[in-house]
């Protein structure tokens, strides 16, 4: 276990400002849930796995049928004898087998080709895209789970609706009005403030004139003190909640304990199981800016991921609120076609989109982009991943995508 010191960003963040909370081993009382924390459990929960660095999809859904992909990648490319051909013409990269399991029992629906018009190769410029699902970024405001949370729970006021799972979380969950709950480790995770960190906070949180909007609001008649405490008690709430549901969390499914996104997805699994209200939850996997020796380093990710998300996609699929779980894994952009001169691939634009779940309809979605009618040695994406949001948005929330996403985009019709 860790504790961390309360600075400014911590308690602006317990108070809603920086969607991120304390950590800390400090002991405190039980706290009792409002009856809206008790029933929001209800509804399909949407997880997030962002693989951060940009994927390259040409060697994770391999198109090993394509001569142009075999003069593209002279030493880089991989053979059909080295990957999970799914037709005659692609296939899923060999490490990928018990993802490929789950494709061939109707879990995985790969869209193929997912971008953006005018791409951005910057992995911060491109993250933003993607966070706030418009080109402007961060000009845009909140994030798009953010935008999602004033539409479809506007007045519900669960710490835990939505939760992060990792050291930095993603804009895509800002919001002014419904702050994710973030933690590394939730066994550890804790609101913890004595005398000097309440000061801090009277400081930092809302006491002094308002003049910043996104900060927390005192309501009507509140005083002061009260603010600070309800405050506070949101933070315990959800650490408290947090802590319950790991701990009481049983599994027969063994997860791979030496690696931290498999461990990550397991806390996923008992908070989705755990009752508390938590209806989008999203975890990174770092490492995929390949511009050298790829070869070796992409495997060892497609191995680390498989061995994650297997055991993962059948804890789902023991409890009906599991079966009820889509989950989306995108990266920020695709790779080059051609491979470098130090035997990896550059920052590119157009790759694949997976989602998964027990409840959805499994297989290919989109087109695959044209190896040979490039952009500047780019793929030309042939699917807008705003497309695979508002199917989300609509299915999983009911919720009119264009309330989040301010336009229409095709609905896909894998969930």
């Amino acid at each position: 276990m860790q504790r961390s010191h309360l600075d400014r960003r911590a308690l602006l963040a317990a108070a809603g400002l920086a969607g991120v909370t304390v950590l800390s081993t400090r002991a405190h009382g039980s706290v009792t849930l409002s009856p809206a924390l008790a029933t929001q459990g209800e509804g399909r929960t949407l997880v997030l796995l962002q693989l951060s660095g940009g994927n390259d999809g040409l060697d994770t859904v391999v198109p090993f049928g394509d001569d142009a992909y075999r003069r593209a990648r002279p030493t880089l490319g991989l053979k059909k004898s080295e990957v999970l051909a799914l037709d005659d013409y692609r296939g899923l990269h060999g490490a990928l087998k018990q993802v490929r399991k789950h494709y061939d029992a109707g879990r995985v629906a790969l869209i193929e080709g997912v971008g953006y018009p005018e791409p951005i190769r910057s992995h911060f410029r491109s993250y933003d895209v993607w966070h706030t699902a418009d080109i402007r970024g961060r000009d845009a405001g909140d994030g798009w789970v953010g935008r999602l949370c004033d539409a479809a729970f506007k007045d519900e006021q669960n710490p835990n609706l939505v939760v992060h799972i990792g050291g930095n979380v993603p804009y895509a969950l800002h919001s002014t009005s419904h702050p994710p709950a973030s933690f590394v480790n939730p066994r550890a995770y804790r609101w913890a403030g004595g005398e000097a960190e309440t000061e801090a906070y009277e400081q930092a949180g809302g006491m002094q004139p308002e003049r910043d909007e996104k900060k927390p609001k005192k309501r009507a008649g509140e005083s002061s003190l009260d603010f600070l405490r309800r405050v506070l008690a949101d933070g315990q709430s959800s650490s408290e909640q947090v802590r319950r549901a790991v701990a009481a969390y049983r599994t027969p499914i063994e997860y791979p304990t030496n690696d931290a996104l498999a461990q990550s997805l397991a806390d996923v699994a008992a908070l989705v199981n755990g009752g508390i209200g938590s209806r989008v939850i999203s975890v990174e996997m770092g490492g995929f800016d390949t511009h050298t020796d790829e070869r070796t380093r992409h495997d060892q990710l497609m191995r680390t991921l498989d061995a994650a998300l297997g055991p993962f996609l059948d804890d789902l699929g023991r409890s009906a609120a599991g079966r009820n779980t889509l989950v989306l894994m995108f990266s920020e952009f695709g790779r080059r076609v051609a491979e470098n001169g130090a035997r990896g691939t550059d920052h590119g634009v157009a790759g694949p989109m997976f989602a998964f779940g027990h409840g959805l309809k499994g297989g290919l979605y989109g087109k695959h982009p044209s190896l040979e009618k490039l952009d500047d040695g780019d793929l030309v994406h042939t699917t807008d991943f705003r497309s695979v949001y508002a199917t989300a948005i609509q299915r999983c929330f009911g919720v009119k995508p264009e309330k989040v996403l301010s336009a229409k985009y095709p609905l896909l019709a894998f969930a």
